[in-house]
């Protein structure tokens, strides 16, 4: 997939006016709704936002369709996006829980454990 899942896109399919609170609203997980006040009340706030709203919506990519296999792939990748070291950190701590779980069933079946030998053997 030539289409990086990190990078923000505008969402044209969810847009109203050029897809761009749809891209940040997909890009950081927040309410597309929430995204459209914010950005509804900045242009009264601050003067330059529209100037801004309009520049991202020229230089942005369009969202390319599939980026995304389903919906909790897509919350996976808005937490990447949101905090990668977090992402990290959990993907190492469940390989290290996986890990130390494959060695307690080694340790207990390579183990001189007498009752586990006679169930198997009762198998047999």
């Amino acid at each position: 997939m030539s289409a990086r899942r990190t990078k923000f896109y505008l969402d044209k399919q969810n847009g109203k006016f050029m897809g761009v609170c749809a891209g940040i609203a997909d890009y950081t997980g927040i309410d597309v709704v929430w995204v459209r006040v914010a950005m509804f009340l900045s242009f009264f706030i601050i003067g330059w936002t529209l100037l801004a709203y309009f520049a991202i919506g020229v230089i942005a990519d369009n969202r390319p369709s599939g980026l995304y296999a389903d919906r909790d792939d897509e919350k996976f990748w808005q937490g990447v996006r949101a905090n990668p070291a977090r992402s990290t950190r959990d993907v190492r701590s469940k390989f290290r829980d996986i890990d130390r779980r494959l060695a307690d069933i080694e340790t207990y079946y390579t183990s001189r454990n007498t009752r586990l030998a006679e169930e198997i053997d009762s198998l047999r």
